[in-house]
């Protein structure tokens, strides 16, 4: 994420979402006083942090967290990653317009509607952010151990999200909905923010590019301002092959889940995504842009 996504052209974020505006910094330091001391000017003068230091990145999400989504704790893994929460916003958001749809555009909400999110990782913001805009259950797959410890410890000492948050582990690195989807269960929707990565090596190349255009010498050692472990950020064959996967396992459970989705950053990977798609003989397909800042990402969508 660079500076500009942050704060200068946020306002092309969903309508509903709540950081359309530059980050009012007197009002967050104000709820989480921690956040001061990550407080610099930037180039026009205006208050900002180094988003090329992860604590001060941690220390924003803290208190946005606080201040707009009632969330106390919120605790992250060192090498976990930190996620820029008005991007993740925006997914929430676009898929309540689409599970609208089925309601004359009226949104559902409520604990009558269970979205699973696949690849909750450790710092649970999908379903914070779900949960506190639309009341919305949600189960949160993960298969790494620590990150799941870590997204129940969140669910656990935030008494807005218990019994409102199930945080299930998936043993088989191999399957993405088998496992976690319970015999008889049913869910309205299913998001993923998959790893985009196809190796390690890509995501430290990745790093450096971010580092140099946010300012920082070339040679620094390569410390990702967001973090990001192994299992988040990159799998054999990247995001084609993870979404590949998960579009041949969805066929499984095409009685179970409404409409399946997941975010899809490299444009490339949309065509060849169609056509696997259109293979297993989804009924609608679509795909959703969503821009934040500079940076373009959308959404596919499917459904039987």
């Amino acid at each position: 994420m660079s500076t500009s996504e942050g704060i200068k052209k946020i306002k092309k974020l969903h309508s509903r979402n709540r950081h359309l505006a530059s980050y009012n910094f007197e009002k967050l330091t104000a709820v989480y006083p921690a956040l001061r001391q990550y407080i610099i000017p930037n180039k026009s003068g205006e208050a900002s942090i180094n988003f090329s230091d992860r604590s001060a990145v941690k220390a924003l999400n803290k208190a946005l967290l606080k201040t707009y989504y009632d969330i106390d704790y919120w605790e992250i893994p060192a090498d976990n990653l930190c996620p820029p929460i008005p991007g993740r916003a925006d997914y929430i958001h676009y898929a309540a317009d689409l599970l609208g749809r089925a309601h004359d555009g009226v949104i559902p909400r409520g604990k009558d509607v269970k979205i699973l999110d696949v690849g909750v990782g450790a710092n649970c913001i999908y379903p914070i952010v779900g949960n506190y805009e639309y009341d919305w259950n949600f189960v949160g797959a993960e298969l790494d151990l620590r990150s799941h410890k870590n997204a129940s410890e969140i669910v656990r000492k935030n008494v807005r999200l218990r019994n409102k948050v199930d945080i299930r582990i998936q043993y088989n690195p191999n399957a993405i909905f088998t496992n976690i989807i319970k015999q008889g269960e049913k869910f309205d929707l299913t998001i993923c923010n998959p790893p985009f990565f196809g190796s390690n090596k890509e995501v430290m190349e990745q790093t450096m590019r971010k580092l140099k255009n946010l300012g920082n010498k070339s040679d620094q050692k390569p410390i990702q301002n967001f973090g990001g472990s192994n299992s988040e950020l990159w799998c054999n064959g990247g995001e084609r092959v993870f979404i590949t996967n998960m579009i041949r396992e969805s066929v499984n459970f095409k009685h179970q889940v409404k409409w399946f989705s997941t975010l899809v950053s490299k444009k490339d990977n949309l065509r060849p995504l169609k056509i696997v798609l259109e293979r297993v003989k989804a009924k609608d397909v679509e795909i959703i842009n969503m821009e934040q800042g500079n940076k373009l990402t959308r959404l596919l969508v499917w459904r039987f």
